[in-house]
């Protein structure tokens, strides 16, 4: 049994050798293993509150960049109806300038129609009355006395009136 229980000397020594080995350990061994496993869980919070804080910017980040995507197309469809208004009026603009201006030109050749037209009647008027004082003054020049010569030389300057057109 004597090599199964130790003896009071070994356990002293045993215990002397454990405790000054736990002593220099715990001196200069135990506080910077601590403290460096201190500082390794302070490390590591601060990058799981800094990966915390990286994914709320994130996630706002993404918010504003959708707010920003739908202000932009509130814009966009704004700018298109304002420039298919402004088209719109153009094109409506344009027709009534251009029907203005065509019934402008028409109502004018209609004046110079109607003027030409009241030109040409005075030219026959005044033709037409200088023939007949044409056909008087031939016809008080020959005798006048007699019926038969009379329609004789009127039928005569109709046909010469006729061959003249």
């Amino acid at each position: 049994m004597d090599l199964l229980t130790p003896g009071t000397g070994l356990i002293f020594w045993q215990l002397l050798v454990f405790s000054t080995l736990f002593l220099v350990l715990t001196k200069y061994a135990w506080k910077p293993i601590t403290q460096s496993l201190k500082e390794r869980e302070k490390f590591i919070d601060e990058s799981l509150e800094s990966a915390k804080k990286a994914e709320e910017e994130l996630v706002n980040l993404q918010k504003k960049n959708e707010e920003l995507l739908s202000v932009a197309r509130k814009e966009r469809e704004k700018i298109l109806s304002d420039a298919k208004k402004v088209s719109n009026s153009m094109k409506d603009e344009a027709k009534d300038k251009a029907k203005e201006m065509a019934d402008k030109i028409i109502t004018e050749a209609k004046s110079v129609i109607e003027s030409e037209k009241n030109k040409a009647m005075k030219d026959v008027k005044n033709t037409l009355a200088e023939l007949s004082l044409d056909i008087a003054e031939k016809i008080i020049k020959k005798d006048l006395s007699k019926d038969q010569s009379q329609k004789k030389y009127v039928e005569d300057l109709i046909k010469e009136i006729n061959k003249s057109k």
